[in-house]
């Protein structure tokens, strides 16, 4: 897996959970709190798209996985 698979699958992830966290019809809910790291997410993709800076790129890349294309 490259830095950009990674970064989808963490985010794609991330985004699920924090929803079944926070849905009041889910089964999992635990608190409306969660919606907002969904929304933390979904503002990070926005301006990694918009700037080309993502903290978790920088992260993988000290980690050790191997760029993107």
């Amino acid at each position: 897996m490259n830095i950009n698979q990674v970064v989808r699958l963490f985010a794609g992830t991330v985004i699920l959970v924090s929803l079944a966290l926070g849905a009041p019809a889910s089964p999992l809910f635990a608190s409306n709190w969660w919606l907002a790291l969904t929304a933390f997410v979904g503002f990070n993709l926005a301006q990694s798209s918009l700037t080309r800076f993502c903290p978790l790129e920088k992260i993988l890349v000290r980690l050790g996985i191997r760029p993107g294309c």
